[in-house]
Order: C-alpha cells, then sequence, then structure tokens
C-alpha cells in the first residue's frame, strides 16, 4: 500500500468476487450464480445503435423508465422504489444511511461476504448471528436486537429461504429497527418481502436484476420501502453518485421487468434443472442443501472440499469454494444449463472413481 492511505483503511479486508477466467477455453463456469439464458427479446431491441449513439448525453438521474417498469411488476408506487449500479451500490447506500443510534449491523455469520466489508469501510459495527447446525436462520435470534438486520434470503452460499412468516416475525419484534432482506436470489422458489411493505414501515427490500432476468454485466439494483425510506437512500445517492445507472443499463432493466412471460419461462427452467442435479447428486452420495436459489451448497463424505473444486477445475469446470472452516467441506455450484450440469455430473462420477 502506498504511504498515501488513510490508516483506517490499512487493515481493510476487500470483499473477493468469483472468478472471471479470461484464458480458459472450453470452460463450464458455475462459479459466480450468473445466468446461462440471454437476457429478454426485448433487451436486445432496445439497445440499439440510435441508443448506443446517445451515450455522449448522461443518463436520466431518475432513471424513469426503470422506476415505472419495477413499480408496476411490484405493485408498489414509483416512488417507493429506487435503482442502483447492481444491488452492492443498493447495499452501500444503506450501509451509509442506516446505521442507527447503536451502529450495528446484524446478520448471519455465513452469508454474503460483502457485510462486513461494508462495516469496515462506513465504520459500522458488526454483530455476526450464528446459524443453527443444519445451516439456516433462526428468527429468534434476531428478536429485539439494538441495530439494523439485513439478512440475505435465499442466504447465500447456503441457498435455504427463510419462510416469509420467519420474516415477519423478526419485523414484528423489531418495530424501532430497520429490517433490510437481501433478495437477490428470491425469484428462484423462495417468497418475497415485498407483500409485507403495506403492513410494516421498517422493511427495506433489496432485489438485483442480474441473476433472475440475466443482465449481470448491466449491474442493476433495486431498493424497494417506503416513500420516506426510499427518499433517504434517494439523498445519500444524489450525494454520492446521481448518474449512477448508465442509458444502457436503464434500457436494459425496463425491459427485462416488463417481459414477464420470459421471466418466468427462465427461472422455471433454472429451477427444474436444480432440482433433477440435485437428485443426481445425492444419489452419488452427496449431502445438498435444500436451495431455493439458482445455485446449490453441496458435499460428500469421501471428497474434501478443496480437493472437489481442484479436481473439477482440472476439467475445464470451475465452482465456488470458500476457505471459512465451517464450510470448507462444501462447494457452491451455480445452475447451469441441462448440459452444463450433465457435463459436471460426469466428472464428479470420474473423480469419485478417482479418489475410491
Amino acid at each position: 500500500m502506498s504511504r498515501f492511505l488513510s490508516k483506517k483503511y490499512e487493515e481493510l479486508e476487500p470483499y473477493t468476487p468469483g472468478e472471471q477466467p479470461k484464458n480458459m477455453t472450453k470452460l463450464i463456469k458455475l462459479n459466480t450464480n450468473e445466468n446461462p439464458y440471454d437476457p429478454a427479446p426485448g433487451v436486445l431491441r432496445a439497445i440499439n445503435e440510435e441508443e448506443v449513439a446517445k451515450l455522449r448525453l448522461y443518463s436520466d438521474p431518475e432513471a424513469a423508465p426503470l422506476m415505472e417498469a419495477a413499480a408496476a411488476f411490484y405493485g408498489v408506487e414509483k416512488d417507493m422504489v429506487m435503482a442502483g449500479n447492481g444491488s452492492d451500490e443498493v447495499l452501500a447506500f444503506l450501509f451509509m444511511a442506516f446505521q442507527q443510534e447503536s451502529g450495528k449491523f446484524y446478520f448471519p455469520e455465513i452469508s454474503y461476504s460483502f457485510y462486513p466489508v461494508y462495516c469496515s469501510v462506513f465504520g459500522a459495527e458488526t454483530v455476526k448471528v450464528p446459524l443453527k447446525e443444519d445451516f439456516s436462520i433462526d428468527p429468534a435470534d434476531y428478536y429485539g436486537v439494538d441495530g439494523t438486520i439485513i439478512i440475505t434470503n435465499p442466504n447465500a452460499p447456503t441457498g435455504r429461504a427463510m419462510p416469509l412468516a420467519d420474516i415477519e416475525g423478526i419485523l414484528q419484534h423489531n418495530p424501532e429497527q430497520l429490517v433490510v432482506i437481501d433478495e437477490a436470489y428470491v425469484d428462484f422458489g423462495a417468497e418475497s418481502a415485498v407483500s409485507l411493505l403495506d403492513k410494516y414501515d421498517n422493511l427495506l427490500v433489496v432485489q438485483t436484476l442480474s441473476k433472475s432476468r440475466s443482465l449481470a454485466g448491466a449491474r442493476v439494483g433495486l431498493a424497494i420501502s417506503n416513500q420516506e425510506i426510499i427518499a433517504d437512500l434517494n439523498r445519500i445517492k444524489f450525494s454520492f453518485n446521481p448518474y449512477n445507472l448508465n442509458r444502457l443499463s436503464i434500457l436494459a432493466g425496463t425491459e427485462a421487468l416488463k417481459d414477464v412471460e420470459y421471466f418466468n419461462d427462465t427461472r422455471t427452467r433454472i429451477m427444474e434443472t436444480r432440482e433433477d442435479f440435485v437428485a443426481q447428486m445425492e444419489a452419488l452420495g452427496f449431502t445438498v442443501l435444500p436451495s431455493k436459489a439458482n445455485f446449490v451448497f453441496a458435499t460428500h463424505p469421501d471428497l474434501a472440499g478443496q480437493t472437489y473444486f481442484e479436481k473439477l477445475r482440472e476439467r475445464q469446470i470451475i465452482v465456488r469454494h470458500f476457505k471459512d472452516p465451517k464450510i470448507c467441506e462444501y462447494v457452491r455450484i451455480t445452475i447451469g444449463t441441462p448440459e452444463a450440469m450433465d457435463a459436471l455430473v460426469a466428472a464428479t462420477k470420474e473423480i469419485l472413481e478417482e479418489e475410491r
């Protein structure tokens, strides 16, 4: 590090994104939870030569067409939605805005690894709440806390989802605390907390178009809440990055939200592929946590997580492995096309045979 870096950041451990290989041929990439299917057809039509030429102009800081499409899809008012440059930026804004008096953020000890990074960057206190033995979240652990609560649902990297009743219990037991539900993977079988917004003024839902709408490269995230909370987030946004979405991402996000039929078709295909893949892996002796996401978390009693990760990579298949001792025997596997999952199963059979 240089001598100019602020001392408060000398111990900062940055978030480590999933690997994006650039020189592996015939790669089966199942490590970053990307959607295997193209964006909605309307996205490709909207980003035409005329719109590309408009890149000389600033984008709409209000992202009005996107906000209208999002409000229509979620059944809320337009001023109950805000867009971010990916949900990561939305999360950054809320970690800046909602530290409350205690300055504490409560979240599961195994969850999205950006949360502790944001706590470090914005000077908040991290409170990691242990999971149950089966990696599920006990809602009672969050009752009556003294800070902001943020829960990924379905959780990452486990894929386990909380029922809506458990989320409502947390909201009821924390009327004076903000409860954030990060729903990056909710469209693959879990229940969205958006339906609870009319009942609870302490709820903020974060979503992304990266996963279920195939726009990971466009970086479009959404915050959905009551008008007061969204106004607070916009206060931070306009103080930090008012043109946070580019013109093409606004177009892409708008068209992706409008095409509900395509959205339902592709996410259904992914869920069906997931269930078929889980059955095949369990037949090979794997334990696979129940997943409502577009990935699964799997382990085998006779195959170390690191070994499995490395041997798949030798076969041009990359998945995600974590060093945390609590989960190091697991790998996270993105659900790709049926063909990609068949290739992984075939490679897994070879690996298991080698390990005998």
